[in-house]
């Protein structure tokens, strides 16, 4: 598997600096989490579920989600579980199971004893699975969910892999956030050589308040949210080797509608780039907040993001590839480091580079290097998406 192999060999030469490493579907959790990119979510109702996996996977998505829980009505569940193992089987029998574009797949249950239930009706067909997200996730829900997940791998023999979800009452909720967050990381710590990434659920957090952003707003602007994040990526998403990937929030727009706010992308990267009609088709997708929310999950420690329209993904997938100036300055804190430490200017003269303080940074971005690549000097995330736009 490898980001961005529906490029074409010329336009991979023309953006590419360092081109992203393969990976396989049983990578080490590292490089698994790091290249994880957009996830798609989709409802386990889709009546071609397996052909929608294959041609998203063959458009660049590497990792998806099918859902069983909130996408799903109470109604509707028993016949979308039975959708999924059958549609999931029958890939595999046709052995798509093996195939490079396929993405990597997470099944999102509902309570603990539906991992069973999956992955005994899939039977020999579970290596279809990458793994299981698990819901509403707290330090009194999730050890249940963790053991159905290790009963599941002793089972089937799968190395399924799990992604909790952070979104429950209680962690927005100011006065117990602290303590489930802590009884989160010693649970999680337990459970470290299965638990890939920590996902975070905006959405059920903002129904605690009965609040919904704007299509204008980022996720920082609603400020519950936003103190949610900070608490989660600094309790569980350390640098210091007790941490884990923590993964932004899911981006739930894909219309657009009347503005109250000016577009947040600049004209000049794009005049520059002679790509002002994509600058106003992104505009009017809505995909300038998605970007500048994107940029602002970066800043703030999170890797990677939930999304709902294929159209999102090539947005996410853009700004994840390393510029040549961070990849410069990667190599050189790297360097310094091996060689005792020290501080020394960028060779793009515009910043200190000090090896101790900014090792940590460096390391995660040459592991997002090797999942995503490094762009040419003088290529931006706008041909990024110019070149994703010829493909659709």
């Amino acid at each position: 598997m490898r980001h961005f192999h529906q490029l074409s060999a010329a336009q991979g030469e023309q953006l590419f600096l360092r081109p992203p490493r393969e990976f396989s579907r049983t990578a080490d959790i590292d490089t698994m989490a790091a290249a994880l990119g957009a996830t798609l979510y989709m409802p386990a109702t889709r009546p071609d579920l397996a052909g929608d996996l294959r041609r998203q996977g063959a458009r660049g998505v590497l990792s998806s989600v099918v859902c069983l829980e909130d996408a799903i009505s109470d109604d509707e569940l028993p016949a979308a579980q039975a959708n999924l193992i059958r549609q999931l089987t029958q890939a595999g029998q046709d052995g798509l199971g093996a195939s490079d574009t396929l993405p990597l797949t997470f099944v999102r249950v509902r309570h603990p004893e539906q991992i069973a239930a999956v992955t005994q009706g899939l039977g020999e067909q579970t290596s279809m699975l990458s793994g299981f997200v698990l819901p509403k996730f707290t330090d009194v829900s999730g050890g249940d969910f963790l053991d159905a997940l290790l009963a599941a791998r002793a089972e089937t023999g799968v190395d399924l892999r799990a992604m909790p979800v952070i979104e429950s009452p209680e962690v927005i909720h100011r006065e117990t956030r602290d303590s489930v967050l802590a009884g989160v990381a010693s649970l999680l710590a337990k459970h470290r050589d299965v638990v890939l990434a920590v996902r975070l659920g905006a959405t059920d957090l903002s129904s605690v308040y009965g609040l919904r952003r704007d299509r204008s707003l980022t996720v920082y602007d609603v400020r519950l949210v936003a103190e949610v994040i900070t608490d989660v990526v600094n309790v569980l998403g350390r640098a210091d080797g007790t941490g884990h990937v923590v993964t932004g929030t899911v981006w739930e727009y894909f219309a657009g509608a009347d503005r109250i706010f000016k577009p947040l992308l600049r004209e000049s990267p794009f005049l520059e780039h002679d790509a002002g009609r994509l600058r106003r088709q992104l505009i009017t997708r809505d995909l300038d907040a998605l970007i500048r929310e994107v940029v602002l999950d970066k800043a703030n420690g999170l890797i990677g993001k939930t999304v709902i329209h294929p159209t999102h993904v090539v947005a996410v997938h853009a700004l994840s590839v390393v510029s040549s100036e961070e990849y410069s300055d990667a190599c050189d804190i790297t360097g310094q480091a091996q060689a005792g430490g020290g501080v020394r200017a960028s060779s793009y003269r515009n910043k200190m580079n000090e090896a101790k303080p900014h090792l940590a940074w460096a390391q995660k971005t040459l592991r997002r290097a090797d999942a995503f690549g490094v762009a040419h000097e003088d290529v931006t995330f706008v041909d990024f998406l110019a070149a994703a736009a010829t493909q659709a």
